[in-house]
C-alpha cells in the first residue's frame, strides 16, 4: 500500500483563488480593500524570505500590503508604538509581527499590544481564550492549514481518534482545541509522554509538530491512518542539505492511508490561511457575516 499524498500546493492554490474572489467581492460591494501590516525587526534571513512571500501573496489576491522593516536595535517601546498606530489605522485590518524578535523585545508584550480583532496570527491571549471556549475568533494559521488538509481526506472528524504530538502555543495546543471543537477524540503527547509509539499506532489521524527530524518512524503508524507532518527541519544527507519533516516520510508513505509531504504539505497552506484570516478580520471589522472561505 502507498499512501495518498495530500498535495498542499494544489489545495492552497484553490483556496487562494477563493480568497481572491471574496476579496474582490468585498471591494466591489463595500469599497473595502483589506490591508495587512507585516512588521519585521532585524535581519533574520528566514524571516525576510517568509515576509517577502507573504507580501507577494497579499498583492496577488487584491489586498493591500503595509510592510515595515525595522533595524535589529529597535526598542520594545518603539515597536509597541508602531503596533498602536496600526491598531488605530482603519486601512489596516490585519497586523502580523514576525517572530522571532531581537532579545531586547518581549514577544508576549508585543502580541498582547495588538488589537485582538486585527491579530491575524491568532496568538493574542483573548483569541486563545475565545478558541478555548468555542467562540468565533481568529485562529493561528498553521492549525487552520492542518484542519483544511485533514478535511480534504475526512470531511467529518466526528469521533475520530486523533493524536497530537506536540503542545506548542503556535501549533499543538490550538490545533488540539480546533480538533476538539470538530468533535474528534484528541490525545496530546509531548516529550515526557510514555509509550508514545503505542499511542501513535492507535491514532486514525496523527499530527506531528515537535521540530525533530524524522522522529516518527513508519512502524509507529496505524495502517491506513492520515498523517499530518508540520515539521520543517534542515538536515544533511550525502553532503547535500535537505528539508525533512518530523515523520520519516519514506517509511510512513508505505503504511499511512494519506500523508502530507515535506515540503509541499502544510507549508504552502499556512501563508494562504494568513490571507483567510486577513479577509475574515476585514469582514468582521466591517460588521459583515463571515466570508465563505
Amino acid at each position: 500500500m502507498t499512501a495518498k499524498i495530500i498535495d498542499g500546493k494544489t489545495i492552497a492554490a484553490d483556496l487562494r483563488t477563493a480568497v481572491k474572489a471574496e476579496t474582490h467581492r468585498l471591494t466591489s460591494e463595500h469599497g473595502m480593500v483589506p490591508g495587512l501590516a507585516v512588521v519585521l525587526v532585524g535581519d533574520n534571513a528566514a524571516s525576510k524570505s517568509y515576509v517577502t512571500s507573504k507580501s507577494r501573496a497579499v498583492v496577488e489576491v487584491g489586498m493591500r500590503p503595509f510592510d515595515y522593516h525595522w533595524p535589529a536595535d529597535t526598542t520594545e517601546a518603539e515597536l509597541i508604538a508602531l503596533v498602536q498606530k496600526l491598531n488605530a489605522d482603519p486601512a489596516v485590518q490585519g497586523i502580523l509581527v514576525q517572530l522571532p524578535l531581537p532579545p531586547q523585545i518581549n514577544p508576549a508584550r508585543i502580541i498582547a499590544s495588538i488589537t485582538p480583532d486585527k491579530d491575524v496570527d491568532g496568538f493574542h491571549p483573548i483569541n486563545a481564550g475565545r478558541l478555548m471556549t468555542g467562540l468565533p475568533t481568529l485562529m493561528p494559521c498553521t492549525p487552520i492549514a492542518c484542519i483544511k488538509l485533514i478535511k480534504s481526506v475526512h470531511p467529518s472528524l466526528l469521533g475520530l481518534d486523533v493524536l497530537m504530538v506536540g503542545r506548542s502555543h503556535i501549533v499543538g495546543n490550538p490545533l488540539s482545541q480546533i480538533l476538539l471543537n470538530e468533535n474528534a477524540t484528541v490525545t496530546v503527547a509531548h516529550t515526557h509522554t510514555r509509550h508514545l509509539q503505542e499511542l501513535c499506532r492507535r491514532a486514525e489521524i496523527l499530527c506531528v509538530a515537535i521540530g525533530s527530524a524524522e522522529f516518527v518512524r513508519g512502524d509507529w503508524i496505524k495502517p491506513g491512518a492520515t498523517v499530518i507532518d508540520v515539521g520543517i527541519n534542515r538536515v544533511n544527507h550525502g553532503g547535500k542539505s535537505h528539508i525533512v519533516g518530523d515523520v520519516n516520510y519514506a517509511e510512513a508513505v508505505k503504511v499511512a492511508g494519506a500523508i502530507t509531504p515535506v515540503p509541499g504539505g502544510v507549508g504552502p497552506m499556512t501563508i494562504v490561511c494568513l490571507l483567510v484570516n486577513t479577509l475574515r478580520a476585514a469582514y468582521m471589522q466591517a460588521g459583515l457575516p463571515p466570508p465563505s472561505v
